[in-house]
């Protein structure tokens, strides 16, 4: 009879642990996120594009990818990504990061000289990593706020700060000062295609993962760009801070009531 006695203590501490727990999960599922004043429309736009990228973009990535050999697939991603090193060069310099505007100009001569436009990724093997600095990164590290959350049709996740970074970020393309104005374009449909086909991969583990789809995606959005805003070493945020906080101090409330009532199912001679 002792260990009956024991384990009943044992279960109610693990069911008020999985109350606490249960009921902060809700809280957090269920509470608006002051991010997003504009969730309606976002939700719609990211439905209209979730739409387009179902039976336009997606079909014509899985082509693509089946009709590509693989490395010239990886030529083409490795070209854009030379090309883009030449805004991530000026990012650099408008963050004063001057170590790191050394090594990502070392690294787009090596790949554009020796990598042959930029197709072969020669700078990786000679220890010049990539970086990866945009407007809105700057603009961030200057303290300009983000702003509210916004799902841009054909374009997805961004905010008012972003939608800026991108039209500094556009303009810094030299491939969109080339006329006629159907060279940028093409290569433009050529790049998003490639991008695609990249994420084919990644975009199966979201639909698998996520619950809500949409909140799924909004938060991984602003958590990607505070990582890289803060070069991997984002600050922890207050709102998460205090919910750990909440639930740490559930946590030991139920651990003390567990205890007062094993004390009393089990007194002391």
């Amino acid at each position: 009879m002792k260990t009956n006695r024991q384990s009943r203590p044992s279960l109610l501490m693990l069911g008020l642990i999985l109350v606490i727990v249960g009921l902060s999960g809700c809280a957090t599922t269920t509470k608006h996120d002051p991010r997003d004043p504009w969730e309606g429309w976002n939700r719609g736009v990211q439905k209209f594009n979730d739409t387009l990228d179902d039976y336009v973009m997606k079909p014509i990535s899985q082509g693509y990818q089946w009709i590509t050999p693989s490395f010239v697939d990886r030529g083409i991603t490795n070209f854009f990504s030379n090309v883009d090193d030449i805004g991530v060069i000026a990012n650099d310099l408008l963050q004063f990061k001057l170590l790191q505007t050394g090594q990502d100009t070392g690294r787009f001569l090596v790949n554009t000289i020796l990598g042959l436009g930029g197709f072969i990724d020669v700078a990786s093997k000679l220890d010049l990593p990539k970086h990866n600095e945009d407007t809105d990164q700057t603009l961030g590290a200057w303290g300009i706020p983000s702003g509210p959350y916004l799902v841009l049709p054909f374009i997805g996740p961004s905010t008012p700060r972003g939608l800026i970074g991108l039209a500094g970020d556009t303009a810094a393309n030299p491939i969109n000062w080339i006329s006629p104005a159907a060279i940028p374009y093409g290569v433009g449909t050529l790049k998003t295609v490639d991008m695609r086909a990249d994420l084919l991969s990644a975009t199966k583990i979201v639909d698998e993962a996520s619950v809500d789809r949409y909140e799924f995606i909004r938060n991984a959005y602003f958590q990607q760009r505070n990582y890289l805003i803060h070069d991997g070493n984002p600050p922890l945020d207050d709102t998460l801070e205090e919910e750990m906080d909440l639930e740490l101090e559930g946590l030991s409330s139920a651990n003390g009531i567990a205890e007062n009532t094993e004390q009393q199912a089990n007194p002391q001679p």
